[in-house]
């Protein structure tokens, strides 16, 4: 299978998982995607959902799909959060971000009893860090927030050029920033082997400036994996 059948496999396997009456976290990128289309092709069945999505886009879908939108106010527990990520180690720990998301989907993913990631064999690493570290930050002081990023990036062996995330929907030659959905800018941190996640995070975190990281620590607990053979589910033992 290409790599766009195995997200619409693997999005059809966590379909099948969610139960009536759920209320879930809704991720964001192209596997997330693909679990919306199915999970929406359940709820044109009668299953009953109501979801927290993580970006205006998934909002979108969902609305185009029939699937029922709630919100952390009206329903602050969530009984799963259902994501994807650009990386997952042995551990579980993530990199995700890559669409720009993250710190919603940090927010949603904290709130859920459970947090199910979704991905093809491609995501899974033994060490993260080959994929770009995104980290969400507000353009106040911006030059200020990177240049300290860009030390504790050094001080954890990520070292070369971090760089501020272009939006790619402009022409122009000098491209604006991306700008997310909360109105923040992401940084993508050099890539590198990260020996040690939790201390990466709680630095950059402590940083002013910095909204969120991409490194989802201790969130995720299982997850489904499309091969080319199968989809595979994996639990992680606390």
């Amino acid at each position: 299978m290409d790599q766009n059948a195995l997200k619409a496999e693997v999005g059809r396997v966590a379909a099948a998982r969610v139960e009536d009456g759920m209320v879930l976290g809704l991720g964001s990128g192209s596997t997330s995607e693909a679990f919306l289309k199915s999970l929406g092709g359940r709820v044109a069945d009668g299953l009953t959902v109501r979801g927290v999505p993580t970006s205006e886009r998934t909002a979108s879908l969902c609305r185009e799909l029939g699937i029922e939108l709630t919100d952390l106010e009206r329903d602050p527990a969530l009984d799963l959060a259902i994501d994807g990520a650009d990386e997952i180690d042995p551990d579980f720990n993530l990199i995700k971000g890559g669409g720009g998301a993250l710190l919603r989907e940090k927010i949603v993913a904290a709130a859920a009893d459970r947090m199910l990631v979704i991905a093809d064999a491609s995501k899974q690493v033994e060490h993260l860090g080959a994929f770009r570290l995104p980290v969400e930050i507000t353009p106040f002081g911006a030059a200020s927030t990177i240049r300290a990023v860009e030390s504790i990036c050094s001080q954890h062996g990520l070292n070369g050029d971090l760089r501020v995330r272009p939006n790619l929907a402009t022409q122009d030659a000098d491209r604006a920033p991306f700008v997310t959905d909360g109105g923040h800018w992401i940084i993508d941190c050099p890539p590198g082997a990260i020996d040690d996640p939790k201390a990466l995070d709680e630095a950059l975190r402590a940083v002013p400036g910095v909204m969120e990281t991409g490194l989802f620590i201790a969130l995720a607990d299982q997850a489904l994996i499309a091969g080319k053979d199968a989809v595979e589910a994996l639990e992680l033992e606390r």
